[in-house]
């Protein structure tokens, strides 16, 4: 059964408490903040992070943030540093217990919109992309940043953490980049599809090495869902789910509710239960609703409290329906 989980502050907070009260068990959390002397990645950092959830009643199953890895993505002087430090993380979070790690190759930049209060249902506001407004952008300072030299970096690394992976039992969960678009300011993209996730999870070929299904990158990338989710299922790689939406191209989107995007959610609830997959999966980019500030896009309260509501119902009659389907192909087998 899918675990339904959420991204949490590494402290407790009303979250932790509502979502305890809407029965989520699972989380997924930061990298922890520096404290008193500990590097965010030291390993007594990690265990009396997870130690926290576990006292609430939260099983920390995924971190969704590391130390910064900009100089390995643009492969500059300094990047075996970084590279040392990830190992570092990686091989404490195994010794923690934490056994996914949630990352990305976008370099100079991660997750990019170009507004954050566009006005979806009833006046919510969510973020969207609009690539023609970056027409006239300047160059970062890292210049043009070509596709091959990214797929000759995202080689030298994982040619790096995954055996550290390996050793430590952490799975590599490799997020798409989005926007699923490039160049941006002169910076390439090269996880912009199922194709290239899988590409890059087969450079260094592990039972550690595989990808965070986001399911709103994807559909953006003009990707059908279930498929996508059947083509990683049968090879025991998807590690972590990202349950959202949009609706809308790579060159100019929106994100939604998670009920009023253009993939059927129901459909790829389904597919998860048809498949098999057992592993942690949150809401993701929620709008932002009546009454909040909009802080921190994506991220407010309400627009969880939906999510999570909407995909519990989802996760019941997905249940419901892949008894069913057992059933009758039990009656077809006699």
């Amino acid at each position: 059964m899918l675990q339904l989980a959420e991204f949490f502050p590494g402290y407790p907070s009303r979250l932790w408490h509502l979502a305890k009260q809407m029965g989520v068990n699972y989380a997924v959390g930061p990298l922890p903040k520096e404290d008193h002397g500990m590097k965010p990645w030291d390993y007594m950092n990690l265990v009396q992070m997870k130690q926290r959830f576990a006292d609430f009643g939260l099983n920390l199953q995924v971190i969704e943030s590391a130390p910064e890895t900009n100089r390995i993505k643009l492969g500059l002087p300094g990047r075996d540093e970084e590279i040392d430090i990830m190992c570092q993380f990686i091989t404490n979070m195994g010794a923690a217990g934490i056994s996914v790690l949630c990352y990305n190759f976008m370099a100079q930049f991660n997750w990019f919109r170009t507004s954050t209060t566009i006005r979806t249902r009833g006046g919510a506001l969510v973020s969207g992309y609009d690539h023609a407004l970056l027409a006239n952008a300047p160059l970062t300072e890292a210049g043009i940043v070509s596709e091959d030299q990214l797929w000759e970096h995202l080689k030298y690394y994982l040619e790096r953490i995954v055996p550290v992976a390996e050793k430590a039992k952490v799975r590599l969960a490799l997020h798409p980049d989005d926007p699923p678009i490039s160049p941006i300011r002169g910076v390439s993209r090269i996880l912009r599809s199922s194709d290239a996730l899988q590409q890059a999870i087969d450079l260094v070929p592990s039972e550690y090495s595989g990808i965070t299904l986001c399911q709103g990158t994807l559909a953006t990338a003009g990707e059908d869902i279930p498929t996508v989710i059947r083509k990683f299922a049968a090879q025991d790689k998807i590690f972590f789910v990202h349950f959202r939406d949009v609706r809308g191209t790579p060159e100019k989107f929106e994100e939604t509710f998670h009920d009023d995007g253009k993939t059927d959610m129901l459909e790829a609830m389904k597919t998860y239960y048809e498949v098999g997959f057992q592993g942690p999966a949150r809401p993701d980019h929620v709008p932002t609703m009546e009454g909040e500030n909009n802080d921190n896009p994506g991220y407010e309260l309400l627009g969880r409290l939906y999510g999570v509501g909407y995909i519990r119902g989802l996760m019941e009659a997905a249940a419901a329906g892949e008894r069913e389907r057992q059933i009758q192909l039990a009656e077809l087998k006699v």
